[in-house]
Order: C-alpha cells, then sequence, then structure tokens
C-alpha cells in the first residue's frame, strides 16, 4: 500500500494506491484546500485516519525546492522536512520530492486518452520535459540514458523573463517596478495571469466590461479572466490570455531546448487542460517554434497537454512504487 501526495499551493490532493503486478490501482483520495492547514503532516494525519488499511510507503510532490529532505514551499507559508513529516504521521518510510518531479513521474502512468496533442509530430524516443503553469510555475526533466528515463527535478520558472517584442518589453517594465526581478513564475502562473491583465488594463489596450474589475481583484481573479477570455464577454482578458499563452509557448520552447527533449514536451498543471481551446490555435505553437536557426528542431517536438489531473499523484506512487525497496531499508 502507497500513500501518494501532490502539493500545491492552493490544493493537497493526498490517494492511497495498491501496487499490483506494476500497476497502480486508486483505493482513496481526497483533496484538501492547502492554506485552510498549518501544515502538511495535519493534512496527512487527517486523511490517515480515514483508511481502512496502513500504508507501507509514502511519497509527496511538493511545490518548491527540496534539498536534503527539506523544502520550504514557493507559495505556502510551510517548511517540510521529510524525517520530521516521518515522525509526525507514524511512517518511516516517507520521500519528498518536488512537485514537478511528481508530474514527471507520472508521465510514464498516463495512456493517449490522458493527452491532448497540439502538433502531429509521432511520439519518438529522447529525453522529455514538463512545464506546468498553476499557483506557481513548475518545471522537470526526463533523461532518456537509453533504457529508460531518469527523472529530475528542476527550478526553471524562477529563471529570468525574455520578453519578446515590443508589448512584452513594456510588460517586463511593469513587473519589474512591482517585483524587482521578475522571472516567468510571475507571468506563467494563475496569479501571473492577473499581472497580464492588470498590465493591459493600465496600457489602456481593450474595453473592460463594466463590473468586471471587482472580479479581477476577487480570490478567484485568474479563473475569472480566463473564462470571459475564453467565452468572448470580455476583450480585455481576451487580449490578456493570449498574451500569457504567447509567453507561455516560448518558455516552454526554451524548455525544450535547455533538455534537448526530442522525446516530447508535456503540458501539465491546473491552467493547461481549463484553456485548451487556445493552447490548440496558433498562439501557443507558433512562440514555441520561432527559434531562429533551430526552428527545425522545435517542430520535429511532439507536444501534449495533460489532462489527467491526477498526473502529480501516479508519479509520486510510482516514485514511491519503484524506490520503495531503497526507502524501507533506510527506514529500518
Amino acid at each position: 500500500m502507497i500513500l501518494a501526495g501532490d502539493i500545491g499551493g492552493t490544493n493537497a490532493r493526498l490517494a492511497s494506491f495498491q501496487s499490483q503486478n506494476g500497476n497502480l490501482r486508486l483505493i482513496a483520495e481526497h483533496v484538501f484546500p492547502s492554506r485552510e492547514y498549518s501544515e502538511l503532516g495535519e493534512i496527512v494525519c487527517k486523511f490517515l485516519n480515514e483508511l481502512s488499511a496502513r500504508p507501507e510507503v509514502a511519497c509527496f510532490g511538493i511545490a518548491g525546492p527540496v534539498h536534503n529532505g527539506r523544502v520550504e514551499t514557493s507559495n505556502l507559508p510551510w517548511i517540510i522536512e521529510q524525517s520530521r513529516l516521518a515522525k509526525q504521521i507514524g511512517l518511516p518510510a516517507t520521500l519528498l520530492i518536488n512537485d514537478l518531479e511528481a508530474n514527471a513521474w507520472g508521465i510514464g502512468e498516463l495512456s493517449l486518452q490522458d493527452l491532448t496533442p497540439l502538433n502531429s509530430v509521432r511520439q519518438s524516443v529522447g529525453n522529455q520535459a514538463v512545464i506546468a503553469p498553476g499557483t506557481g510555475l513548475g518545471e522537470a526533466g526526463l533523461f532518456w540514458n537509453g533504457t529508460q528515463h531518469q527523472v529530475f527535478a528542476c527550478e526553471g520558472g524562477h529563471a529570468d523573463f525574455a520578453p519578446q517584442g515590443d508589448l512584452q518589453v513594456e510588460l517586463l517594465q511593469f513587473l519589474a517596478s512591482r517585483y524587482g526581478h521578475v522571472s516567468y513564475e510571475r507571468v506563467l502562473s494563475g496569479p501571473g495571469l492577473v499581472n497580464v491583465y492588470e498590465f493591459l488594463r493600465k496600457k489602456g489596450v481593450a474595453e473592460e466590461p463594466p463590473g468586471f474589475a471587482a472580479q479581477a481583484g476577487g480570490s478567484n481573479a485568474a479563473a475569472a479572466i480566463s473564462h470571459a477570455a475564453l467565452n468572448g464577454t470580455n476583450p480585455l482578458a481576451e487580449r490578456a490570455l493570449d498574451l500569457w499563452v504567447a509567453v507561455y509557448g516560448a518558455e516552454a520552447g526554451n524548455l525544450a531546448l535547455k533538455a534537448m527533449a526530442t522525446g516530447g514536451i508535456f503540458l501539465s498543471g491546473g491552467i493547461s487542460p481549463k484553456i485548451l481551446p487556445k493552447l490548440t490555435g496558433p498562439l501557443f505553437m507558433n512562440a514555441f517554434v520561432e527559434k531562429g536557426r533551430l526552428r527545425p528542431l522545435l517542430e520535429g517536438i511532439p507536444v501534449r497537454v495533460v489532462t489527467n489531473d491526477k498526473a502529480g499523484l501516479l508519479g509520486a506512487a510510482r516514485c514511491a512504487a519503484t524506490k520503495s525497496n531503497t526507502v524501507l531499508a533506510g527506514a529500518s
């Protein structure tokens, strides 16, 4: 029995899986609002009390850089230590990994039905990479060693935002006046979409419907903006989402180049599946391949949207199952 967690700035998803003959069978699942709890251990203990059987190993994908079994979460006021969490939940065989590392582990558990292609390139053998905008921006890679993929975490979402064209340069200047350092996460995230919207509103590029300003300043601002953009009720929101998608395509292309991801780029996270009508349009792929002399390389890389929201959970469980003997030995 495996306990798996996909812990983001908005939601903490926990699940138990049974590992049988290399396959994962979901036993129980629950989603907790992360910000309503003071620490991860509180959530995990609550979930464990609901289970009929005690897990043997656990793995949690956490939004933030994990170093020596410790992580300061990027978008939550939590510090999580693997050894302390293991004692708190009474499960010595506990692993902490980055949440995008968990997503990358999950790629191997997905079926064709879990993926929506954005181009017609066939899947090939080679390095792969995952990019996932949500509460923040996560990235991870899968190195092909000749026989299998080896997952590695990175914090590429915090690399410097590189604007393309005059409008994006103005966006950079707008964000720099707010934050100083401007990473891709300041654009490619839920809060980032709100940033883009506020920039374009200040610039006066399109009309904002009466009364929408209150929605754009509320707790669900990003969802309100993307919904209004997709249903065509707010021209300013449409411009914001178009600009956001163009930056998304460019950064996905950057990641593809840096990881030499000839085996494919996977768009994961909470936002990508919800804006499929925009991603399947020309903006994303045009920005993805626009890399000068390397354009032919980018045109040969398959790009897929992950539509299964359990990818992170499946990946954490798969990581635990793969490393279970090592984890159990280390805990004994």
